[in-house]
């Protein structure tokens, strides 16, 4: 669809579009019990991811935060962020699933329009997703991420998969790649004039390369390394798992090649989540 005359926000507004489509379409059929089956992201049921995705996307249209208290023994509720972000979520917890999926269309119906309707530069400060200050083109590009993730994570509940090379897999293997340099650099402690290879295969396949400079700063790019510290070579289902923080890697071990020193591959896989 055609969303407004800005074209950088295009490829987000459709990656986002996409997604909220296929998400409808995944939970409109449900039983009243699927909606409490687990998914990936502790503690929440699908009808909790669900939740989430409305909530965000009510602050998005300018709705007011829900004034509710979250209890304190919620054992996934370990900081203030988490609590931040389950407020929408536990307001939600006693909904059927007609009052989920009305929520949900209603909401989805609005955004659309608001999105439809967007003149605004995308250089505009608006409140972001996490409640900051950002960029409109962030905040829709955070917005196309979260909803392709959350999108794989409730095909993960309900045993339906797909969608591994839709729009918002595009989007969302930009950023988790951003978050790549920190991981080696930062938090695995890679040395001084090295480079890591990640070689990704399966529905979406790309190699990079992350060089560490001689100040430890790190960067990423498409370009081979001849002498590479370490590769790691995955398919990309699991590379979003990791890196998505939605499993452990000793978890997915057998799926992941190693090549190089196996204490700094071992590092960079359990530090490879990038997202909060």
């Amino acid at each position: 669809m055609t969303v407004h005359p800005h074209p950088s926000l295009q490829p987000y507004a459709d990656a986002w579009t996409h997604s909220i489509e296929a998400i409808s379409e995944l939970v409109l059929p449900l039983a009243e019990g699927e909606w409490n089956r687990a998914t990936p992201c502790p503690g929440w049921s699908v009808r909790d991811v669900v939740s989430h995705i409305i909530g965000i996307e009510c602050e998005q249209l300018g709705d007011p935060r829900p004034i509710h208290t979250v209890a304190r023994d919620l054992r996934h509720v370990v900081d203030e962020f988490s609590r931040y972000m389950e407020v929408q979520v536990d307001v939600r917890r006693h909904h059927t699933a007609p009052e989920m999926t009305s929520e949900l269309e209603y909401t989805v119906i609005r955004r659309a329009r608001q999105l439809r309707n967007e003149k605004r530069d995308p250089d505009t400060m608006v409140r972001g997703p996490l409640g900051d200050q950002v960029t409109l083109e962030h905040a829709l590009r955070l917005r196309a991420f979260d909803v392709w993730i959350h999108e794989q994570d409730l095909r993960w509940a309900l045993g339906a998969p797909g969608n591994w090379d839709s729009p918002g897999a595009y989007v969302a293997r930009d950023i988790l790649l951003s978050g790549l340099p920190k991981v080696v650099a930062k938090r695995a402690g890679a040395p001084a004039n090295s480079a890591v290879v990640i070689d990704v295969h399966g529905q979406l396949e790309f190699m990079r390369t992350v060089r560490v400079d001689a100040d430890g700063r790190g960067t990423v790019d498409k370009s081979p390394s001849l002498g590479p510290a370490v590769t790691l070579t995955m398919d990309w289902e699991t590379y979003v798992r990791l890196a998505a923080g939605r499993v452990r890697a000793h978890t997915v071990a057998d799926r992941v090649k190693v090549e190089g020193d196996a204490e700094l591959a071992e590092a960079i896989l359990t530090q490879f989540s990038v997202t909060p």
